[in-house]
């Protein structure tokens, strides 16, 4: 039976079972935010399901406890830095804090982080620069998920990317996507729950189209858009893997690899909105976007037309009521964690709400 429970309560249980692990406290309570944030949103597939990653890999070493970033080279709007095999969660926050502080001094900055690891939803992060007046634009790569279009073993990478701005009195417009059919995390998150993934997603190790979620995850993660999911994916490793100085293609791990230096890359571009507009006048017309889409008359059996990061504000804002329903498999792997980090697992405040 699923077990729901408070967002706070999963907060402080992520946070706690993360600093039990050497992570220093602030640290470990943004990776917690990060990952109730994602269930928040509607998307379990970044949730809890991946504490347990982090975790393995912070307990082998593959993590580094503490994050020791390093600047490789500043040339103002530019700059580089080595992670150092830190939480991918804590680089990209302080590449944000140093973005957006780069960009209201020249205008446009971009910050290259090499040798990091898996940050969980981009759109945490670009949310946050778009909140202080930029727009922002964060790519990575990852670990191997797709093949080069046309070949039959994975090469490539989802490599996501997310974009955000101040939307008025909209809030912030934001997009995050992967660049496949559907991010890797919805398949495991549909293996956790024992349920087969739509046809379209993926293909098993032979190349052949499956439902399958655990034949899947041992085989291929098909591209959004056929080809040009492949070529988009393909040149964000370029942008976040050979250009920032980190692995790239198969030289990824990904954070469900417990062992190895995770090697990922990323570039985060921030705009400062007042180096080319009025900020009042942005935001007035992105008022005027929004409004102009959400005008689109509806297609039949459609209730309203959303924009971009709309529907997860949506979600939030139920969740935080009715709490947070977690699957079986996560609900035991978090009972393990709780057990071996001697914390107490969150209170359950309703086993009755249906998955």
């Amino acid at each position: 039976m699923p077990h729901t429970v408070g967002a706070a309560d999963l907060v402080r249980f992520a946070g706690a079972a993360t600093e039990a692990h050497g992570v220093p406290p602030e640290d470990a309570r943004l990776l917690a935010d990060t990952l109730v944030t994602a269930e928040l949103w509607g998307h379990p597939s970044h949730g809890m399901l991946r504490l347990p990653w982090y975790l393995d890999r912070l307990a082998s070493g593959a993590t580094a406890r503490v994050a020791a970033p390093e600047t490789v080279s500043d040339n103002g709007a530019v700059l580089v830095v080595d992670g150092r095999d830190g939480l991918g969660q804590v680089l990209t926050d302080r590449a944000v804090t140093l973005g957006v502080e780069r960009a209201r001094q020249h205008g446009i900055s971009a910050i290259a982080v090499r040798n990091s690891g898996h940050f969980g939803t981009a759109a945490y992060f670009t949310r946050k620069a778009a909140e202080q007046g930029c727009v922002a634009i964060l790519i990575t790569n990852a670990s191997p998920a797709m093949a080069p279009w046309g070949g039959k073993e994975k090469r490539v990478g989802t490599n996501p990317w997310s974009i955000a701005a101040p939307g008025g009195r909209y809030g912030t417009v934001v997009m995050d996507i992967a660049n496949t059919a559907v991010a890797r995390g919805k398949i495991y998150h549909a293996k956790e729950r024992g349920q087969p993934i739509p046809e379209g997603w993926a293909a098993d190790a032979d190349g052949v189209p499956t439902t399958d979620p655990r034949r899947a995850i041992e085989g291929l993660i098909l591209p959004m858009a056929g080809h040009k999911g492949y070529a988009i994916s393909f040149m964000f490793d370029v942008l976040a893997g050979v250009l920032t100085g980190s692995a790239f293609g198969g030289a990824v791990i990904g954070p469900y690899e417990p062992t190895g230096s995770s090697g990922v890359g990323h570039l985060l571009i921030c705009v400062d909105i007042r180096a080319m507009a009025d900020p009042a006048q942005f935001e007035q017309r992105m008022e005027a976007l929004v409004e102009e889409a959400k005008a689109t008359p509806t297609a039949r059996g459609v209730q309203e037309v959303f924009v971009p990061g709309e529907p997860e504000i949506r979600t939030a804002e139920r969740l935080r009521t009715e709490g947070i329903t977690v699957a079986d498999d996560t609900w035991l792997s978090l009972t393990r964690i709780a057990a071996a980090a001697d914390v107490p697992l969150p209170p359950v405040v309703d086993q009755e709400v249906p998955e």
